[in-house]
């Protein structure tokens, strides 16, 4: 064993704190990029970065976690939410 967490148990780091964080405030609607960028103040970033948070995301919560709503964003499904509060 090398010593780090794994990423199931490992701290998120900021992006993605700041985007579950909105995700959770918005459960069960979707939310689209530019409001996400604009809720978890990460404009000073790419605006790719929601992906690759969403992706981060995803793998601590199941890829079913979060549904993308295609040319809309995405959407916290509520089945996730208590685990999603676990993150948090």
């Amino acid at each position: 064993m090398s010593g780090r967490p794994s990423e199931a148990t490992s701290p998120l780091g900021p992006t993605e704190h700041a985007v579950l964080g909105v995700l959770v405030m918005h459960a069960g609607r979707v939310v689209s990029r530019q409001h996400l960028v604009r809720m978890a103040r990460i404009g000073h970033l790419s605006l790719r970065r929601c992906d690759t948070a969403i992706v981060s995301l995803r793998r601590r919560l199941g890829s079913t976690a979060i549904q993308t709503v295609r040319s809309r964003g995405w959407m916290l499904l509520l089945s996730a939410l208590d685990e999603a509060n676990k993150l948090l």
